[in-house]
């Protein structure tokens, strides 16, 4: 008997863990994935809520990071076999070069069916392989969080040894982040309004801490890095860019993730423009670059900062609404099966 938590009306309390007999029967080109565990993001509470795609066609299966292991393998699928352990790719349909409008329809969790479910059937295009060093636990906290640090840091920025990177706040981006930068040899600053969420910062190796609670954080930030940073990950928090502004060096880069704070934003363009600061969008990376960081990631064993695992399918609204208290530092994962 399989099991997946159903959203047939938007809202948390709407989640229903439900049972069924069998996923649909694999076609050419999909593949039946056992999964074993899934990751939360912030995006997926959007999506539970109903204010990331208002018209996002129920029932859906929500959640888009997952890790598992291939059970069945339909014809034209090359590349995999029953067995081999995985971890999904986002947007399936986006397998290198840019990402196009077609390709989010393909997005797992939204508008495609997500994966926080014991099996779903998929694209093979859906899922990378895993190397054994890379747990489930691990590998369901990168489709997203991790994605989208590696995208921003190798394919916008050429983040390297030397390079200033600020992050915002302490969620799944920006310990991956901070995990991410420092192993490609980066100095990390991260901001918190949290003292304790600072601490564990500290301890994972943020090489500056400032409370976001002191008007002049950016300032501490600048001086720190001898006039600005080279590169901010902007995770969409605050209602302005304002600080994050003052924090960037005159040519650095603001890198905008996220869509925490996703209706409008005051930005000073004047501040921009004079200062020669450019602003680019992210939004998670391709296949290519997916295979990419799972090999960065084995390579330079990196552990995902995990705040808490859940046990069990019927753990997970439990899981959704303690993700949606932002008491967390780095992942909230669930793990069953």
């Amino acid at each position: 008997m399989a099991a997946a938590v159903v959203l047939r009306q938007f809202g948390l309390g709407n989640l229903r863990l439900e049972a069924f007999q069998r996923a649909e029967p694999v076609g050419p080109g999909q593949v039946r994935v056992a999964i074993r565990t899934v990751s939360l993001n912030y995006r997926d509470l959007l999506v539970i809520r109903g204010t990331y795609c208002p018209g996002l066609q129920l029932p859906l299966i929500p959640l888009s990071d997952a890790a598992g292991f291939v059970t069945e393998v339909g014809d034209g699928v090359d590349g995999l076999q029953p067995g081999d352990r995985v971890v999904t790719h986002t947007v399936p349909d986006w397998g290198e070069g840019p990402l196009l409008p077609a390709m989010r329809l393909t997005t797992l969790g939204g508008p495609a069916q997500g994966v926080l479910c014991s099996e779903q059937v998929l694209p093979g295009r859906a899922v990378l392989r895993l190397p054994d060093s890379i747990t489930f636990e691990a590998a369901a906290c990168l489709p997203t969080a991790g994605l989208a640090s590696w995208s921003a840091f190798r394919t916008e920025c050429r983040v390297g040894p030397g390079t200033t990177l600020l992050l915002q706040g302490t969620g799944g981006v920006a310990m991956m982040g901070l995990a991410i930068g420092k192993a490609l040899g980066a100095r990390v600053a991260i901001t918190s309004s949290s003292a304790a969420k600072l601490l564990r910062a500290t301890e994972l190796g943020a090489d500056l801490v400032v409370d976001r609670h002191d008007p002049e954080w950016s300032a501490q930030v600048r001086e720190w890095s001898d006039g600005g940073v080279d590169v901010m990950l902007d995770i969409g928090g605050a209602p302005t860019l304002d600080a994050e502004i003052r924090a960037v060096r005159e040519g650095g880069t603001i890198l905008a993730l996220g869509v925490l704070a996703h209706h409008s934003r005051l930005v000073d363009f004047a501040e921009i423009v004079i200062r020669r600061i450019r602003v680019q969008g992210i939004f998670l990376g391709s296949r290519i670059q997916f295979a990419d960081l799972i090999d960065f990631v084995a390579t330079h064993k990196i552990e995902p900062v995990i705040d808490v695992i859940y046990n069990g399918l019927d753990a997970a609204r439990h899981a959704i609404a303690d993700f949606a208290s932002g008491g967390h530092v780095g992942k909230v994962v669930i793990r069953h099966g």
